[in-house]
């Protein structure tokens, strides 16, 4: 829903350009629309009203090896408290030890190759207490297009490094990058400080980076180019809107801009088990999720800076 956040933000900037009702039209045909979440995890209503919570699930998915299989290589719950002018990307760490029905204790994001987002949301619940207004997969072929189709976005490296995917060379400092650079630097764990925390803080800064370019108006004034980007986050995306139609949900987060994002790490560390690297919680964390349970995010961010990530 990250993602729809951003195009949310393009629709609405280009009403009187091309028409707001054509272009959600339009994208509302273009993605795949599936009941994704869990009985379970799933929030019981169907008007866009805050607070809201929203899974985001990017799948790694091999273009050039589909028969890998996917797995969940980002899980993140988004929160837009009540008034709906803020967002909190809250990424759980995919090497979280957690129990799975049917499955035993694993990982959680082993809850997704078992019963893909059912499965998944359903474990998230059982772990935060939260219930769902919606979810969404992305596919990272078709991220890396529309940040293409964006004229690429500037992600700011902190921590020199080499792709173990490419050996691509990652200096210090802002830089422009294509989709297959930013995403290639945004997937990189191995050779960081934190690991997998950085790889989280690394994905919400482009998942930033690219509300940023949402918003230049060298692109909301191109009816062309918005269009193919309507066409490109369609392709990469299958949401579960929980029945609420995508008009409506594009004007409830018209307000939401990129300085209206804030990024939150799961309190937790690794952990050696059995011979096997896991993420296990940290004391901090029961109250995030409590605090997620009862709207009240923002006053456990002000008191726990910590786990706050600089976007």
């Amino acid at each position: 829903m990250v993602l729809g956040i951003g195009l949310a933000l393009l629709l609405v900037s280009a009403v009187g350009i091309v028409g707001l009702r054509v272009l959600v039209s339009r994208y509302e045909r273009s993605i795949a629309q599936e009941r994704l979440l869990d009985e379970a995890a799933r929030q019981r209503r169907t008007a866009v009203q805050g607070p809201l919570n929203y899974l985001l699930v990017g799948s790694d998915l091999r273009a050039n090896n589909p028969s890998e299989g996917q797995r969940a290589d980002t899980i993140v719950i988004a929160h837009i408290p009540a008034g709906l002018d803020q967002a909190y990307l809250i990424s759980i760490p995919r090497d979280l030890r957690v129990p799975i029905a049917g499955h035993g204790t694993d990982k959680i994001n082993a809850a997704f190759s078992y019963g893909r987002v059912p499965l998944l949301s359903a474990t998230v619940t059982q772990l935060t207490g939260v219930n769902f207004d919606g979810a969404a997969i992305i596919d990272f072929s078709g991220f890396r297009r529309v940040v293409d189709l964006l004229g690429g976005v500037t992600m700011c490296v902190d921590t020199r490094t080499r792709s173990i995917h490419t050996g691509r060379l990652f200096t210090v400092g802002c830089q422009q990058m294509s989709g297959a650079v930013a995403l290639d630097y945004a997937r990189q764990r191995y050779d960081l400080p934190a690991g997998d925390f950085d790889r989280q803080r690394h994905h919400q800064q482009l998942l930033k980076a690219i509300m940023v370019k949402v918003s230049d108006r060298g692109l909301v004034t191109n009816p062309l180019k918005i269009d193919q980007l309507v066409r490109a986050v369609g392709a990469s995306l299958t949401v579960d809107t929980n029945g609420v139609p995508v008009e409506d949900l594009v004007f409830a987060l018209r307000g939401l801009g990129a300085g209206d994002l804030v990024g939150l790490q799961v309190p937790a560390h690794p952990e050696m088990i059995g011979g096997v690297s896991y993420a296990l919680l940290d004391d901090p964390a029961p109250g995030l999720f409590a605090a997620l349970s009862r709207a009240e995010v923002a006053g456990w961010a002000t008191a726990n800076p910590k786990w706050i990530n600089k976007l």
